[in-house]
């Protein structure tokens, strides 16, 4: 019965609530908007001057003044990167409601802390950020999460490998990522479990990225164990723009970003418009990647009354290319191979995702928000790779295809409310997340030149639904401290159709996830916070149905203790001290066709933020990760775990401005890392320099962005594996690694108009 289910029809039955949203109403409302673009400012704090009232605005610059006590006179909005404004209700009132904040490049002696260490000054990266470092694709934006690494060893068209809180995540087991609602991880992958890749993404087109660390948030569900991403795309583009890039390795890079919409003097309250991005490299391996990747996206954003704004989106992209894969050290140092070399110049793959997504947002009656969406992603992928050689196959060769075609169907429903519980302020947010993918034609086989297909190893069709619902109320106990509780509820249905088999499997499994954080500021320099809760991440539909739903769902539980402390007038400092625990799991391996079963395992360590502004407009930073984990159960000499990071460090110095001269000079640092239970095999760490200039005018702009700039030979990823080449007489263990990019520079000009 589960296999026959229409989604479509779920899908229309949730429009129907969407229709009902209409019903409700306010009057009572401000807006604030940028006074250059006039379009609306997202994330302003708008509180009166006793404190008493304190709102953020919604995507549409919008905040409900219906919590505002009668006796208020004056309003104080503000937000990083514009002056702040303090305005006369009676001002409010002839102005139609309409407050414009002038951009401005915000003096950290500005920056208060705020009553919530997790929306705080490390917890977002801004449009202005991302613009401001060298950056080929949305994935590399990843890197800007603190403590968060990433690895290619494909070829650039493959999901990189992610490492955070001493994990090695694979390419997603234990990090959940989206993009505007959207999920990023794919679940049941023909690669590995929770697969996140960030290409669809034009990196112009990202507003802001919110991200945190741990189990601890209720809207956050599967894979959310080490922490979460999500990625918000522009609603509206400032300017009309053209952008041409060229570098080392043959690089080229075009992109366009069209207004569809005219848009009036005084507020931009509705936009429609389209970007596309096509690339192509050769790349620096020896063997020609002739990477191409495409990109389109249309995007609508409005109001349809004064209390329901919509988005829709649909995007397309779609990219292929080959790869020198992972090689042997033995093979570089008998000169075999170079450095950039390849065993298997075959590898490589393509792959294409094309996404529709649609949200409501209304404002109700009572003050609360709604918001309702529907998203549904159709995906195609296939992966040849080859990491053994000759060990399997000593004729032929280990070369395997990953291959599927998927469909997923979405509906996210949010609920928000401030209000009063007695004489205490409270927030109420309620959720309901249904998924359904439906992956057909999942395969794992083992080929020859792409073209020929030795060995059938795994092929079937996985169907898998999950459903959720969470509530979270956070109390203000006092004016200083926040607490907040929370339960979150997931239902999983697995079912397996193994086509080699021809046999059918399905099982059953729910999870609840607990949550209780506490927030505590002493003054406006010094925050204390506590967060604790129990997380999970999901296995392969081919393990849960073999395990019949048992076990499939580990849970993690974690505690995060740590501080925002201002230091001086310029400079913040944030700490956490932080543990994870995780239990049995089974691993399903998606390069063999194997089940696997993992042990229980436990991570602490101590994760350090800083900012400081050196002279005006001159920003220094610094992140340093520090990760000790362990398998539990065996002996200490065999609990290492391989690859997971132990320490990582990134840094640098930013220079910004709105026009005129911009850039950052950064460094990247990964220390070295066990690759073995037994830490007898080191996967080499590394330290990489990047750096960023530009030169800004309002019709124009031109930069230079280098990464590597010391040119360091450095290996990206690595692995301790047991492969053979083609005349050895038996199999070798040793690191085989992808070579990590040289000195690499592009040049870049955008026009707008």
């Amino acid at each position: 019965m589960f296999q026959s289910v229409q989604p479509y029809k779920l899908i229309l039955f949730l429009l129907f609530f969407f229709s009902h949203s209409f019903v409700f109403g306010q009057n009572n409302s401000l807006y604030v908007l940028d006074s250059t673009t006039k379009i609306p400012v997202q994330f302003a704090v708008v509180q009166s001057q006793d404190l008493k009232f304190s709102q953020t605005t919604d995507e549409n610059g919008f905040v409900s003044l219906n919590k505002l006590p009668e006796n208020t006179r004056r309003l104080v909005v503000s937000r990083v990167g514009f002056q702040a404004k303090t305005i006369d209700m009676k001002e409010l009132i002839t102005s139609k409601s309409m407050v414009y904040l002038q951009p401005k490049i915000t003096s950290l002696s500005e920056v208060v802390i705020n009553a919530s260490a997790n929306n705080g000054i490390f917890k977002t990266i801004s449009d202005l950020d991302i613009h401001l470092r060298p950056i080929n694709n949305s994935q590399e934006v990843l890197r800007m999460v603190p403590g968060l690494f990433i690895g290619q060893h494909a070829g650039g068209g493959k999901a990189e490998q992610i490492f955070l809180r001493g994990f090695d995540l694979d390419h997603g087991t234990d990090i959940n990522i989206s993009v505007d609602g959207m999920p990023v991880n794919m679940v049941s992958h023909a690669h590995g479990q929770g697969y996140a890749d960030l290409h669809f993404v034009i990196p112009e087109l990202i507003e802001n990225v919110n991200f945190n660390k741990g189990p601890y948030f209720a809207d956050k569900g599967n894979f959310t164990t080490a922490g979460f991403v999500e990625f918000k795309t522009k609603d509206y583009l400032e300017n009309n723009f053209v952008k041409a890039e060229g570098g080392q390795f043959n690089t080229f890079r075009g992109i366009a970003g069209i207004n569809l919409l005219k848009t009036q003097p005084d507020r931009r309250d509705q936009s429609l418009y389209m970007a596309t991005e096509a690339s192509y490299t050769k790349g620096y391996f020896t063997e020609s990647q002739n990477f191409r990747r495409f990109n389109g996206v249309l995007k609508y954003h409005g109001k349809l009354s004064p209390n329901h704004s919509f988005s829709a989106t649909a995007t397309g992209f779609t990219s292929q290319w080959l790869a020198s894969g992972q090689i042997p050290e033995r093979a570089v140092k008998a000169n075999l191979i170079g450095w950039y070399g390849a065993i298997d110049p075959n590898e490589g793959g393509q792959t294409s995702r094309y996404n529709a997504n649609v949200e409501l947002l209304s404002h109700l009656n009572n003050g609360a928000t709604w918001r309702n969406q529907l998203y549904y992603s159709k995906y195609l992928f296939e992966l040849y790779s080859n990491f053994t050689f000759y060990k399997e196959d000593t004729v032929n060769g280990d070369q395997i295809r990953q291959k599927e075609n998927r469909n997923i169907w979405g509906y996210n429903s949010t609920y928000q409310h401030q209000h009063a519980v007695g004489t205490l302020l409270a927030e109420t947010k309620a959720g309901v997340q249904v998924r359904y993918d439906d992956i057909n034609n999942l395969e794992l086989s083992r080929t020859k030149d792409r073209t020929i297909n030795t060995q059938n190893m795994m092929f079937g069709d996985v169907r898998e639904l999950n459903a959720a619902a969470y509530v979270s109320e956070k109390v203000s106990v006092t004016d200083q401290l926040d607490v907040t509780g929370a339960l979150r509820f997931d239902y999983f249905r697995n079912h397996y159709a193994d086509h080699l088999a021809d046999t059918t499997m399905s099982s059953n499994s729910n999870f609840i996830s607990p949550k209780l954080n506490f927030n505590y500021r002493l003054n406006d320099n010094l925050q204390l916070y506590w967060y604790n809760g129990r997380g999970f991440h999901s296995n392969d539909t081919r393990v849960a149905v073999q395990q019949n739903g048992k076990k499939v769902l580990p849970p993690a539980y974690g505690t995060d203790l740590g501080m925002v402390k201002k230091l001086g007038k310029k400079f913040f400092l944030q700490t956490a001290i932080w543990y994870l625990w995780l239990d049995q799991e089974f691993v399903y391996v998606g390069d063999e066709g194997v089940v696997e079963a993992g042990g229980q395992t436990r991570r602490f360590g101590l994760d350090v933020s800083a900012r400081y502004e050196i002279i005006s407009n001159l920003y220094a930073d610094l992140e340093l990760s520090l990760a000790n984990p362990r398998a539990l159960g065996v002996a200490h000499s065999e609990s290492y775990l391989p690859l997971a990071p132990r320490v990582t460090s990134v840094g640098g110095l930013t220079y910004r401005q709105r026009k005129g001269w911009n850039g950052s000079l950064r460094y990247r640092y990964m220390a070295d890392r066990p690759a073995n239970e037994t830490n007898t095999v080191v996967a080499e760490g590394y330290w990489v320099v990047d750096a960023a200039a530009n030169y800004t005018t309002q019709r124009w702009e031109a930069g230079l962005s280098i990464q590597n700039l010391l040119n360091t030979k450095w290996k990206e990823t690595q692995f301790d594996t047991e492969s053979r080449l083609q005349n050895e007489p038996a199999a070798v263990s040793e690191i085989h690694f992808t070579a990590g990019t040289p000195f690499f520079a592009r040049l870049n000009l955008t026009v707008f108009f």
